[in-house]
């Protein structure tokens, strides 16, 4: 049986520190006038309160080491209980937007994929706004932990290859995360406050600045604007592009490199390929516009590689009309979209590293088929991939596939035309952000999809953020017993 007081109890506090953070876009609107400071005081007040009585109902709990299932639940759950209380704010600030719309936001927040069902972004208060971008950093920071934390332990989509980089778990989850969050933590305020920086320096005033920053650092792609990026100058283009691409690399190669080993970061085969692959996917799409467009050189370089950058990384901003570019572009987008950018970074998706592991795979298999006598084993970055790597690796493609698959059939079935469908799907289990379809609002808003697609969409987004099998395996009855 078991036991569930340390997983409520983990959670208690998780809703304790989102109902104190509350405070902050309630200190937004104190400043500027905004009378939506009361909808945030009343939020952090029935968060805080219900995490507090989760927190003393098991106040006696030793939650200091988790059981494999119990970290499976705390990883689930957090991301499921999170967007509830999340979205309060947004119930209570709108006469017009129901549960459904205010968990799909929040869901899409914590998640970092960007989505949204708001329009008219320009006029809202800024509370609201610079919470939608705090939920983005709070879950970009929440899916390292995780990757550097829980998923090694849980041997989810293959991440038990990185235990031995010097963040082994197993046995002692919450003292070592609790130095690893810590370190994490400043690297990436640090990043963040870099980007606001950047960005205030290209023109934009401090408010669009702050909230940028934070979304981009998370890889989410929630704007203050409806036209997103498309607002600003050029050169806040060129700042998101650099932050959108660090923020895509292996944070663990960043605490190396801050403790003095500065080699792993420049040398590591995932950041390699990450880089490699975004230049092939700026070269293709450029060529294809070159030939196919008229207009200066420079704004279609910067253009074609923000969004090559934005959907690679995850986060989804825009800087211009995509679709205007024709179907190779599209086609591309969606493509990097389904890598996704490192593991262990903010960014979404399958990650590159599981895409070399499952090349190394092919590549080995099709080796033995020459020499079916010889024990030829796989290595990835001058290490040794065990079985139960390649083994997971492949389950979580299999998993992401399948589960793209059905949720297209599902929500074409919702309602929705195929190419909405299509890209919904797409959009929300990869958590990139955009979606294109008749049924899109002009601003980019899924405010009119039916309600049943919102919530195809909040479970794929809860889905494709903890890596699919974290979340399959509650299903399994084998789970719950013994």
């Amino acid at each position: 049986m078991i036991d569930f007081r340390p997983v409520a109890n983990i959670i208690g506090w998780l809703l304790v520190a989102l109902g104190v953070i509350m405070l902050v876009p309630m200190l937004a609107d104190l400043v500027t006038g905004s009378l939506d400071w009361r909808i945030f005081l009343i939020s952090a007040f029935v968060t805080v309160t219900a995490g507090g009585l989760v927190v003393l109902a098991t106040a006696s709990t030793d939650a200091s080491g988790l059981t494999l299932r119990q970290s499976f639940l705390v990883t689930t759950l957090s991301w499921t209980v999170l967007p509830i209380f999340g979205g309060l704010p947004f119930m209570l600030a709108f006469d017009h937007i129901s549960f459904t719309d205010s968990m799909f936001e929040a869901m899409s927040g914590l998640t970092t994929t960007g989505a949204t069902v708001f329009a008219g972004l320009d006029s809202m208060p800024p509370g609201i706004l610079l919470w939608r971008s705090i939920l983005h950093w709070l879950g970009g920071l929440g899916i390292v932990l995780v990757a550097l934390i829980f998923l090694p332990v849980m041997k989810v989509g293959g991440m038990q290859h990185f235990r031995s980089e010097g963040f082994d778990t197993m046995g002692k989850v919450l003292p070592r995360a609790a130095d690893i969050s810590w370190m994490l933590l400043q690297i990436y305020a640090g990043l963040t406050i870099l980007c606001a920086a950047a960005f205030l320096l290209t023109g934009m005033n401090a408010f669009d600045a702050v909230n940028h920053a934070l979304s981009t650092l998370s890889t989410g792609g929630f704007s203050t604007r409806d036209t997103s990026f498309t607002h600003y100058s050029a050169s806040a283009h060129w700042v998101g592009i650099v932050f959108m691409f660090l923020a895509g690399l292996p944070f663990i190669r960043y605490l190396q490199f801050i403790n003095g080993s500065y080699r792993p970061l420049f040398s590591d085969i995932q950041i390699r390929a990450y880089l490699r692959w975004t230049l092939y996917a700026i070269g293709a799409v450029l060529a294809f516009r070159i030939l196919r467009e008229e207009g200066d050189f420079e704004p279609m370089l910067r253009e074609t590689a923000f969004n090559v950058v934005s959907m690679f990384s995850g986060t989804g901003f825009g800087s211009n009309d995509v679709t205007a570019w024709g179907d190779f572009p599209i086609l591309v987008l969606v493509v990097v979209g389904f890598i996704g950018a490192c593991t262990a970074s903010t960014g979404c998706s399958i990650k590159v590293f599981r895409y070399l592991v499952l090349f190394e795979a092919i590549k080995t298999q099709l080796k033995q088929l020459v020499y079916p006598n010889r024990v030829i084993p796989m290595h990835l970055d001058g290490r040794r991939l065990d079985e139960e790597v390649v083994v997971s690796v492949v389950v979580m493609f299999t998993a992401y596939v399948v589960g793209f698959g059905v949720l297209t059939v599902l929500l074409s079935l919702s309602g929705l035309e195929m190419r909405t469908a299509f890209t919904a799907a797409w959009t929300s289990i990869c958590n990139v952000g955009p979606v294109w379809g008749a049924e899109v609002g002009p601003t980019g808003d899924l405010d009119g999809f039916p309600t049943f697609a919102k919530w195809l969409m909040i479970l794929a987004m809860l889905m494709g953020r903890l890596e699919m099998v974290a979340v399959l395996v509650l299903v399994l009855p084998r789970f719950w017993r013994g």
